[in-house]
C-alpha cells in the first residue's frame, strides 16, 4: 500500500501542513499581539483602564473565539474566496485559520501580560514613562518566556484545524487523512497521518519549551 506514490502525496501534505500552519500563526500573532496587549493595558487594573473600550473590544474577541472553526471555515467561503481566488487549497485556508487564531492568541498574550510584576510595572511609570514605552519595555521583555509558551500552544492549535480543513479540501495531512482514512476506509493511512501529527505537535512543543527556558532570567 505505502508505495513511493503515496510517500510523495505524505510528503507534500507535511509540506501543505507547515505551510499553512507557520504562516497562520505568524498572521495572527501580527493582528492578535497588539490586540492582546491592549486588552491587558485598558483592562480596569491596567496602566490604562479604559473599562467600555475593553468590554468592546473583549466581547468582539469572545464571539470570535466562540465560533467552531469548521462552520467558521463553511461560513466565510465568499470572503476567502473574494481574498484568495479560492474557496479551497492550503493558501485558500490560511483566511479562516488566521480569524480563528487571532482571537486566541489575544487572549493567550493577554494572559502573559498580566502575569508581569506590577511593581515592575509601576516602577517604569513612575519614572516617566509613557504607555507605549511600558509595553515595549516592560511588558513584552517580562512575558517573553510565557508569550513563547503561548505561541508553541497557538501553533499546535492551528494545527488542529489545518486537519478540520481537510473536510473542505484544505489540503494537507488533514485532507489525506478524511480521503485515504475515512472515505476509503483505510484505517493504517489514518493511522499513519495521527503519528506524523503527534510527532510535529511534540517537536512544536519542545522547541517552544526550549526557547522559553532559554528566555527564562529566572532559571538561570
Amino acid at each position: 500500500m505505502f508505495d513511493e506514490g503515496l510517500f510523495a502525496l505524505i510528503g507534500q501534505g507535511l509540506l501543505e501542513t507547515l505551510y499553512m500552519t507557520l504562516i497562520s500563526t505568524l498572521m495572527a500573532y501580527v493582528i492578535g499581539l497588539p490586540v492582546g496587549m491592549f486588552l491587558a493595558v485598558t483592562d480596569k487594573e491596567g496602566i490604562r483602564p479604559m473599562p467600555t473600550v475593553n468590554r468592546i473590544v473583549g466581547g468582539i474577541v469572545n464571539i470570535l473565539r466562540s465560533v467552531p472553526f469548521v462552520i467558521l471555515l463553511v461560513a466565510i467561503m465568499p470572503f476567502t474566496r473574494f481574498i484568495t481566488g479560492a474557496a479551497i487549497g492550503s493558501t485558500a485556508t490560511i483566511v479562516p485559520l488566521v480569524i480563528a487564531a487571532a482571537p486566541f492568541v489575544a487572549r493567550l498574550v493577554e494572559s502573559s501580560a498580566k502575569e508581569v510584576d506590577r511593581g515592575v510595572v509601576e516602577a517604569s511609570l513612575s519614572m516617566g514613562a509613557s504607555t507605549l514605552e511600558v509595553v515595549w519595555k516592560v511588558l513584552l521583555p517580562e512575558a517573553k518566556p510565557s508569550l513563547i509558551v503561548g505561541a508553541a500552544i497557538a501553533t499546535t492549535t492551528i494545527l488542529g484545524y489545518t486537519t478540520m480543513s481537510g473536510f473542505t479540501g484544505g489540503g494537507g495531512l488533514g485532507t489525506i487523512a478524511i480521503n485515504y482514512g475515512y472515505y476509503r476506509s483505510q484505517t493504517d493511512m489514518m493511522l499513519v497521518m495521527v503519528v506524523v501529527l503527534v510527532i510535529i505537535v511534540q517537536i512544536f512543543q519542545e522547541i517552544g519549551t526550549f526557547i522559553a527556558n532559554k528566555c527564562d532570567k529566572r532559571i538561570r
